[in-house]
């Protein structure tokens, strides 16, 4: 996830194929007041009288299922059921064929959160500055650092997003003795905030083992991990535990924080440390975030690569835009972590349908697959092939 994904997928970009279909700003309403309700009441506790978005959402659900002859929620908590137990593709309403998978909900079923399906439309259909909060902090620090000509203060902070979503007293005490992140530090406080209760487990607060996010306790036991990528990998392990002496003061990074640069910046983790394991050098956030990685070959060819990890290929198609040509490379590709095409087989096949004829982008290829062609011209330089340059 680069800059170049700023306003995710901005209204006045979208396709005209699918404008007809009264259902898509139905959608795009029906998460943001998932999402606002998640935030501000809670999905379970909310009373009459019903928060606006909610209310509108609901009124709007219910016109479209008497438009259409039927059977409409009987009022906001049968409407969350909905969302919750029932995939988009099974309501009632006018939506574009690619506009929804047969798995995507816009509340989670096990933890009854907003699935990242929900908050990729809530962010596409909106243009509240809560919507675009974390893009407004990204472009913040880049230009604090350009300005200041610290891209190591860039990437310094770009680290702490990704790879320390939670923070105890100690350690934001240890953060501000760090040279690198002394020009961001209003931005450092702006991007973290006290943990929600709802991650509170009997004994305190729990990491994921994998994406060092916090976890929410669930009611029947167990635990779940808001990461996509987590979740795909089976059950989360347990990571570090904060007790009750670290709970008191513990802070997190804020919704849209965690969910478009945390969750994306692990699985462009994960890639770098897949292309080091092959053998070869790469670069995070070259050019203060022009693209992700900048990978160099051996031979001095340079691929830079862009990693986009998005639940809704359609959205992720309408988004297509060029590479930022500098820092200069040969090459350039979109890389998507496996686990979304292994949850939906046709996702390659549903963004090359929905990307702009004239985008130009880069091909998109899974993580794993684009590590094996890196792997593959490796090979044939150490056998003294002659490898043809696009």
């Amino acid at each position: 996830m680069t800059v170049s994904d700023s306003a995710y997928f901005p209204a006045q970009a979208a396709s005209s194929v699918w404008r007809p279909h009264e259902g898509e700003p139905l959608l795009s309403t029906l998460a943001a007041a998932v999402v606002q309700l998640a935030d501000t009441t809670g999905l379970e506790s909310f009373t009459l009288p019903y928060p606006a978005e909610a209310q509108r959402a609901l009124d709007r659900v219910v016109l479209a299922c008497l438009l259409r002859g039927a059977d409409p929620p009987t009022g906001l908590p049968h409407l969350l059921n909905w969302c919750r137990e029932r995939p988009i593709r099974d309501w009632p309403i006018d939506l574009p064929p690619d506009a929804a998978g047969p798995e995507d909900f816009l509340v989670d079923p096990d933890s009854a959160q907003p699935t990242q399906f929900c908050h990729e439309w809530w962010v596409r259909g909106s243009d509240s500055a809560a919507a675009h909060f974390d893009r407004q902090i990204v472009r913040g620090a880049i230009r604090v650092c350009r300005e200041l000509e610290e891209p190591r203060s860039y990437t310094a902070f770009r680290d702490l997003l990704v790879n320390r979503p939670v923070l105890t007293a100690a350690e934001r005490f240890e953060i501000t003795a760090d040279p690198y992140l002394e020009p961001v530090r209003p931005l450092i406080d702006l991007s973290y905030q006290s943990v929600p209760a709802g991650y509170l487990g009997a004994d305190g607060y729990t990491a994921c083992g994998r994406c060092r996010t916090l976890l929410t306790p669930l009611a029947e036991g167990g635990w779940w991990c808001e990461r996509d990528g987590c979740r795909a990998q089976g059950q989360p392990p347990l990571g570090r535990p904060y007790g009750s002496d670290e709970a008191k003061e513990l802070v997190t990074l804020v919704r849209p924080l965690r969910r478009f640069v945390t969750g994306p910046g692990r699985a462009e983790m994960s890639l770098k440390e897949m292309f080091e394991r092959a053998g070869l050098p790469v670069q995070m956030w070259p050019g203060y975030d022009a693209y992700d990685l900048r990978v160099v070959f051996p031979d001095g060819w340079v691929w830079a690569v862009d990693v986009k990890d998005w639940a809704h290929p359609g959205l992720l198609g309408r988004s297509a835009a060029p590479m930022p040509t500098d820092p200069p490379y040969d090459e350039a590709f979109w890389a998507v972590p496996g686990h979304r095409v292994r949850a939906r087989p046709d996702y390659v096949a549903v963004f090359t349908r929905n990307r702009p004829a004239m985008a130009a982008a880069p091909p998109l290829r899974t993580d794993r697959d684009l590590v094996a062609a890196a792997r593959l011209r490796l090979r044939r330089l150490r056998g003294g092939e002659e490898i043809p340059h696009a």
